[in-house]
């Protein structure tokens, strides 16, 4: 089996959010891509669920990680594109899917990040946040 998802990683300033999921981990919003949605739409639409925002300002970062989990006994291959979005506020409402959410300087939200993989994804926004005229690609 085979999941596509997408989301983002938001930025506030110079805090990053976090959501803490029912099952334990925090991370960034995302979820799974519908039938004729692009990326960015699937990222949109994710985040305005998940957290309440509207018209938050995509970059031109894009970052995808790839990792097999098990659902029902079925091992399945997931890839998330992550994309960077600057929010024009810090008013979030969170969705049932989770259960708090933080908004954390890079040093306290790449500490209280559960995944590698998505620590790794929050070191290249800061990077490029850091440095925008590196070169990253954005697919849509």
């Amino acid at each position: 089996m085979r999941e596509e998802s997408c989301g983002a990683v938001i930025y506030f300033n110079s805090e990053f959010l976090l959501l803490h999921y029912e099952s334990g981990h925090w991370g960034f919003p995302k979820g799974n891509r519908e039938r004729g949605e692009t990326r960015i739409e699937t990222a949109t639409r994710e985040i305005e669920e998940e957290t309440g925002l509207r018209n938050v300002e995509f970059t031109d970062f894009e970052k995808e990680i790839d990792y097999f989990y098990k659902r029902d006994e079925k091992l399945v291959y997931k890839t998330v594109t992550y994309f960077l979005a600057r929010s024009k506020t810090k008013d979030v409402t969170i969705s049932w899917e989770h259960t708090d959410y933080a908004w954390l300087s890079y040093e306290k939200a790449r500490d209280q990040i559960t995944f590698n993989n998505t620590r790794s994804v929050l070191e290249a926004a800061k990077s490029y946040l850091d440095n925008p005229r590196s070169t990253h690609q954005l697919r849509l």
